[in-house]
C-alpha cells in the first residue's frame, strides 16, 4: 500500500513559479510513488478573505487549472475541496483544546503573516480564525492520515505544530493519529521579483503560470538586481541577486549560467543581457504550462467532475478518521 501525501493551497489567486519551486515540483516527483492528495483549502482562505468570499470561490477552478497544467495527473492525484469535508472542522474544534493561545502566537508563520498583512490586521484585530489556522492545518493533515507533507519553507512551522498536536493527542488518547513527516524542497522559498521578500500574490511580485509572453518579459526586465551596480561594466554581486537565483533554478543551460555569473562579477555583461537570457529560460519553462492551462478554459464541467470525484474519496477517508477520534474521546454514544 502506497504511503500518503497531503498538500495543498489556499485559492486566493492563481499559482506562480514560487509555488512550483516551493512545493509543486515535489508533488510532481512524488505523484507516481505516493498516494497523493491535494487540498484546495477554500475555508482556510477565508481567514484573511472573509470580506470577499466571491474572490475565493472564483479561484478554486483557477488553482485546479494550474495544478493540471504543471503536470499533476488527475488519474494519479486526488483533488479535494476543503469546504466539503466537514470532518476537518470537527477536528479543528477538538484540537483547539490542545493548543494554547501563546503557542499559536509564537508560530513563526502566523507572526510573519500578521506583519505582512498589517494593512488588514492591527495588533488588536487579529481574528480567532486567522490565529488558529495552524490548528485547522493540523486537522487537514491528520484528517487524511498523511505520512508525508511537502511544503515550502514558510509553511514548515505549521507541520511542526501538527506533530506537536498529534503527539499530545496520542499521549492522552492512545495511538489514534499518524505522525506526519515534513518534506522541504531544494529551494524552500523563492524570493520575489522585488528582491525584498518571498514571492507572494499579496505582494504582487510574482510570475504566474497564466502570464503571457509579454507580461513575463516586462516583469523580468524590471526585476531587482544588484543595487550597487550603476553601470554595466561595474563588477556585480551574484550572491543573493534574484536574477541569478532564478537562473540557477530555471535555466537548464548550466554552463551559460556559470559564464554569466563570471562575467557579471567582472563587469563584462550588463543587466539587460542577463535578464534577456533569463526571460528565454522562464518563457521556455512556462510556455507548455500556459498552453495546457489555456486548453482547460471553458471546461468547467470537466474540472468540477475531477474535483467532485476527488472530494468524495476524501470524504470517505475523513469519515473513517473522525470515527476513530470520536471513539477515543467517547463522542460516539449515538452511533448505531
Amino acid at each position: 500500500m502506497k504511503k500518503r501525501i497531503l498538500t495543498g493551497d489556499r485559492p486566493t489567486g492563481q499559482l506562480h513559479i514560487g509555488h512550483y519551486v516551493g512545493s509543486l515540483k515535489s508533488r510532481l516527483e512524488f505523484q507516481n510513488e505516493f498516494d497523493t492528495l491535494v487540498l484546495i483549502a477554500n475555508i482556510q482562505a477565508l481567514t484573511d478573505n472573509f470580506d470577499d468570499p466571491a474572490k475565493v470561490n472564483s479561484n478554486i477552478l483557477e488553482v485546479l487549472k494550474d495544478y493540471i497544467a504543471v503536470g499533476l495527473d488527475p488519474n494519479l492525484v486526488t483533488f479535494i475541496l476543503q469546504s466539503e469535508i466537514s470532518e476537518i472542522s470537527d477536528l479543528t474544534v477538538i484540537y483547539s483544546n490542545l493548543v494554547s493561545i501563546s503557542r499559536l502566537m509564537r508560530n513563526p508563520t502566523v507572526k510573519s503573516e500578521i506583519i505582512q498583512k498589517k494593512n488588514k490586521f492591527s495588533k488588536d484585530s487579529v481574528t480567532f480564525g486567522f490565529l488558529g489556522y495552524p490548528i485547522n492545518q493540523a486537522a487537514d493533515i491528520t484528517t487524511f492520515m498523511a505520512d508525508l507533507v511537502p511544503v515550502g519553507g514558510d509553511q514548515a512551522p505549521m507541520v511542526e505544530q501538527t506533530v506537536e498536536i498529534v503527539k499530545k493527542f496520542n499521549g492522552i488518547y492512545g495511538d489514534v493519529l499518524k505522525i506526519p513527516q515534513i518534506y522541504i524542497s531544494e529551494y524552500p522559498r523563492l524570493v520575489g521579483l522585488d528582491g525584498k521578500s518571498k514571492m507572494s500574490k499579496s505582494l504582487n511580485n510574482t510570475i504566474n503560470f497564466s502570464d503571457s509572453t509579454e507580461i513575463i518579459k516586462n516583469k523580468i526586465m524590471t526585476m531587482y538586481t544588484d543595487p550597487n551596480r550603476i553601470h554595466k561594466n561595474d563588477p556585480g554581486r551574484v550572491e543573493g541577486n534574484p536574477v541569478f537565483i532564478y537562473h540557477n533554478i530555471f535555466n537548464t543551460n548550466k554552463s551559460e549560467v556559470k559564464e554569466l555569473e563570471a562575467r557579471y562579477r567582472k563587469g563584462t555583461v550588463g543587466d539587460v543581457e542577463v535578464k534577456e537570457r533569463l526571460f528565454e529560460s522562464i518563457e521556455a519553462f512556462i510556455y507548455p504550462i500556459r498552453e495546457t492551462r489555456l486548453s482547460l478554459e471553458n471546461k468547467e464541467e470537466y474540472l468540477l467532475e475531477i474535483l467532485d470525484q476527488g472530494t468524495k474519496r476524501g470524504k470517505k477517508i475523513a469519515s473513517e478518521t473522525l470515527n476513530k477520534v470520536k471513539e477515543a474521546l467517547y463522542l460516539n454514544i449515538l452511533k448505531k
